[in-house]
């Protein structure tokens, strides 16, 4: 079938096109990657405390079915990750801290790595100028635990103090340890720079079933150290837990707490105060911030067989 005059100029008109569309497709291939999260920080309330989760990166470990589990062997452990969709050569461990805006005081509760630990990890200082908090703001830092991606935000690269105004508040057991001769050498020699550069007057031991702050009062929860402590916070009917250390990614020793992670100190221990932990805060529904839990971070456990499952709260735009 022959082409008309018609048919022959659209398509040479689509022909003088060509290169045109060709130089746009180009163009836009050429668009650059953003490379970055946004960023992250959630908040919630409880009761009348306004809660803000900060993100602070990620430690990759490889290989997480050889040595990460005392008492399980490689394919138990990559089964549990296979089983919630996550890689079996890698996980990734998250590092999330809390602050609580009580109206009157600005609390943080650890200061993660402060950007001197994994590569992957450090992003606390661009999360909190992105949620509006400033280090000098922070009127009182509690401690669940001195390991150092617990510790390490106290102090810049060069060892200067980070939080200006804040009162340090410790568990008398987890200082009494790292201060002693009982510590590792090396860890306890982190921790000593860490704290090295607040006065000891800023310092404040208590008991691990303290009140630290109104409406803020300390759980004894040894084991993953010597002196863990984790916080449970009321406001009015608000209710919250801030976990620390209890447990390290919800697939591996919240769904299995029987498994004895190679960072507890006490394994034994450990398993016993997670299992007491767990059995009440799912029995009180009660809402929980894990420390290493996937960000935000927010949600509750409940009884699931033997172990436990991690309900995320869902996110809303709503504080």
């Amino acid at each position: 079938m022959g082409l008309d005059r018609r048919h022959m100029l659209a398509a040479g008109a689509a022909t003088l096109a060509a290169p045109a569309l060709l130089g746009a497709m180009s163009a836009r291939a050429q668009v650059a990657q953003a490379g970055r999260q946004a960023p992250g920080f959630y908040r919630m309330k409880v009761g009348d405390y306004e809660v803000t989760v900060v993100n602070d990166g990620i430690n990759r470990r490889p290989n997480p079915g050889e040595g990460f589990v005392r008492n399980a062997d490689k394919a138990a452990v990559e089964a549990a990750l296979a089983r919630d969709f996550l890689p079996t050569g890698h996980l990734d461990i998250t590092f999330n801290i809390t602050f609580i805006n009580t109206g009157r005081e600005l609390v943080l509760f650890d200061t993660g790595t402060g950007g001197l630990l994994a590569q992957t990890a450090g992003t606390m200082w661009d999360n909190m100028q992105a949620a509006g908090i400033a280090p000098a703001q922070v009127t009182k830092i509690v401690f669940t635990h001195f390991h150092g991606d617990h510790v390490s935000g106290l102090v810049s690269r060069e060892g200067q103090a980070r939080f200006p105004n804040a009162e340090l508040i410790v568990p008398e057991t987890e200082w009494t340890f790292w201060m002693g001769d009982r510590a590792p050498q090396q860890p306890a020699a982190m921790v000593k720079g860490r704290f090295g550069p607040y006065p000891a007057e800023r310092i404040r031991r208590v008991a691990s079933d303290a009140e630290v702050a109104p409406g803020i009062r300390g759980i004894p929860t040894h084991g993953h150290t010597p002196g863990h402590t984790s916080y449970a916070v009321q406001s009015g009917n608000g209710t919250l837990i801030v976990l620390g250390d209890v447990t390290n990614h919800p697939t591996v020793n919240l769904r299995q707490p029987g498994w004895h992670i190679v960072f507890d100190m006490d394994a034994a221990a450990a398993e016993q105060t997670r299992r007491r932990l767990f059995d009440r805060a799912a029995a009180d529904r009660t809402p929980i911030i894990g420390y290493h839990w996937p960000f935000p971070a927010t949600g509750y456990v409940r009884k699931d067989g033997e172990g436990f499952d991690w309900v995320p709260i869902h996110w809303t735009s709503q504080v």
